[in-house]
């Protein structure tokens, strides 16, 4: 599995989703498409057949009518109707598979009644006492305005209930999990929640960090479970 951080519009994070055994692409939130396609230009042995949109705004979803303009046949899921483009709306938490990854999406209301997090796995067949067993190794979610590092989405459709069932689900993950959000606002983020918890050490040195690093996709969930407060149920 490959994933590949795309900047887009002043803040925004589209990705590219590599299957590297079946050599099938997908994107998250392709809101400027010529983005996605020039970089995907330095993988041409793949070939694009899905987007995954974690939203119905403009920000996320508003560059998949384009592309699928520049590259028919695509598999367009959201989580709504609401959804440019949309070709497969998720209401279920129905697994997904690109090649030999398997995609988790989760229902994630709160910033929007339409938000879906994707969970990514490869999928790995071995031998074990000559039977066939899968083995998950650790993954990738895709947060888009959900959760961010060192902060969450604002509640524009959903309550604060919503969105702490969706960020419940998120820490629920293993502790390894990659997570690749949709905004660069982590310095932004430590410096609002340090005037909540002025003595975080875990805060104080991220957004040391932040400030210098620039790119700060992805974060892990061990890392946001020490600065974003949601209980586990």
């Amino acid at each position: 599995m490959i994933i590949k951080p795309v900047p887009c519009l002043q803040d925004n994070y589209s990705y590219i989703l590599l299957d590297e055994k079946s050599k099938l692409a997908a994107v998250v939130d392709p809101v400027e498409p010529s983005n996605i396609l020039i970089a995907l230009e330095e993988y041409p042995d793949y070939r694009l057949t899905t987007v995954l949109t974690t939203h119905h705004h403009w920000d996320h979803a508003g560059g998949n009518n384009e592309l699928k303009k520049q590259r028919p046949g695509l598999t367009v899921y959201g989580g709504s109707k609401e959804v440019e483009g949309v070709t497969s709306v998720i209401d279920i938490e129905q697994p997904l598979e690109l090649g030999s990854l398997r995609i988790q999406p989760y229902l994630t209301r709160g910033h929007t009644m339409d938000h879906v997090c994707y969970y990514v796995q490869q999928q790995q067949q071995q031998q074990d006492d000559n039977q066939q067993q899968q083995q998950q190794q650790s993954g990738a979610v895709f947060t888009g305005d959900c959760l961010f590092s060192s902060g969450c989405g604002r509640f524009f459709e959903g309550t604060p209930t919503d969105m702490d069932n969706a960020l419940t689900k998120l820490k629920h993950l293993p502790e390894n999990t990659d997570i690749y959000f949709g905004h660069e606002y982590t310095a932004a983020n430590c410096k609002f929640a340090l005037t909540v918890e002025p003595d975080n050490t875990h805060l104080q040195q991220k957004l040391e960090w932040a400030r210098s690093a620039g790119c700060t996709t992805p974060s892990t969930v061990l890392n946001e479970s020490l600065t974003v407060r949601a209980k586990k149920k």
